[in-house]
């Protein structure tokens, strides 16, 4: 039976005799549900308690957060079993997070926190100049989120902060999804420079935290490429890649996406960056406007095609990469001969072979030849934890087509 630490009294639970500790010696940041002894005890510990975590010779690894409605059971925090969760440690873990940014770049806009690689694990946190949007992903954060928003405000600075409690992630915690403003006012889209345009970040009720910073370094090198060319933008949300092509040269750009809302936030981002008279927006399902082009003659210099997550999951994989190589098969006959095709996926279950693989078949099935230029990432503000390959998600390809 588990039992109880001396002292603070937190509970203990323990890995199965032959779960494998040395990953989380080694830095592994979780426990799956069957690597974890479940009996009475630990069954009844409250979604987000916290516990201090034993290998099956009753040796202590740290301390972690307990959900067993979670298919991760447990969550590494310290590998100090006796680290005190408050205002101080997270505030220690937001200024080292802080400080890389901060080096990084010289706005404050970037993502701020990103969960595991940050030591937050289940935590995001994006910063849009003073106002920061943070997703709670974990029921450990939801524990412990008002000691959270006084750690960020003390070391950030920010005077607005937003909770963003949507998502899947937030189902497989067994926690609702709300949105609110915990800190501050919110009095509509928040304009973020970035790549030298003008993005709004609609903070309360776009996608995610309102703006996609991982593809910073993606929308740079699509830059490169644009100058004098017709860009196609396609699930553009708020004008990513668009506007940084304008910005950098582009003749014009169409962008698509399902949103309407999304679109008019390109549109009006454009105009303050004084690029309106070269962005055109099309509204609709991203399968039936390429489509459609196609069926027009349509044909662009610079093609980008950023989908969401076509395989959130492992179930999802085999129709997610299918759905991969449907996109580079519809979008290759669009790119004008010797133009560039960009195709990116932000699925964690995707590996980069697997997606490049179903993009190079997408683009054969679509009666082009290409090469690969290059391959980008997420991001230095979105890091990577080595042990955790999860937590390289974002995969962006480069293609160069023939005629």
């Amino acid at each position: 039976m588990n039992d109880v630490t001396g002292g603070r009294g937190l509970p203990v639970v323990r890995l199965r005799p032959k779960a494998e500790a040395r990953a989380i010696r080694h830095g592994f940041p979780w426990v799956y549900a069957d690597e974890l002894v479940t009996d009475r005890r630990t069954s009844a510990l409250a979604p987000g308690a916290l516990a201090v975590l034993e290998d099956g010779e009753r040796r202590p690894l740290g301390l972690v957060t307990v959900n067993l409605r979670s298919k991760i059971i447990a969550r590494m925090l310290d590998r100090d079993p006796a680290a005190e969760i408050g205002e101080a440690w997270f505030a220690a873990r937001l200024g080292r997070a802080l400080a890389l940014r901060e080096r990084l770049f010289d706005q404050p806009f970037y993502r701020l926190a990103h969960a595991e690689a940050d030591g937050l694990p289940g935590i995001v946190i994006d910063r849009f100049g003073d106002t920061a949007v943070i997703q709670p992903n974990a029921a450990w954060a939801e524990d412990h989120l008002e000691a959270l928003v006084a750690a960020l405000v003390r070391v950030s600075g920010v005077t607005t902060v937003v909770k963003n409690g949507t998502g899947r992630s937030r189902g497989l915690e067994g926690l609702a999804e709300e949105t609110a403003v915990l800190r501050g006012a919110v009095d509509g889209p928040v304009a973020v420079a970035m790549n030298g345009a003008t993005y709004l970040a609609d903070v309360l009720g776009g996608q995610k935290t309102g703006l996609f910073f991982d593809q910073r370094p993606n929308h740079a090198f699509a830059a490169r490429l644009a100058r004098g060319a017709k860009v196609l933008d396609v699930f553009s949300h708020v004008g990513g890649f668009a506007l940084a092509a304008l910005v950098a040269g582009a003749e014009r750009a169409l962008a698509v996406d399902a949103s309407a809302a999304a679109l008019a936030l390109a549109g009006q981002g454009a105009e303050m960056t004084g690029v309106a008279d070269r962005l055109v927006t099309r509204q609709g399902d991203a399968f039936d406007v390429l489509d459609a082009l196609q069926a027009e003659g349509a044909r662009f210099d610079l093609v980008i095609c950023d989908p969401p997550a076509f395989a959130p999951a492992k179930p999802a994989l085999e129709a997610g990469l299918r759905a991969y190589e449907r996109i580079a098969r519809l979008a290759a006959p669009l790119v004008a001969p010797g133009g560039y095709l960009v195709l990116c996926s932000c699925s964690h279950a995707v590996d980069l072979q697997a997606f490049r693989n179903a993009s190079s078949r997408g683009i054969g099935r679509g009666g082009r030849r290409a090469q690969l230029i290059h391959t980008g990432f997420a991001g230095p503000d979105h890091p990577m934890l080595p042990q955790l390959a999860e937590s390289a998600y974002l995969k962006a390809l480069f293609f160069r087509l023939d005629g």
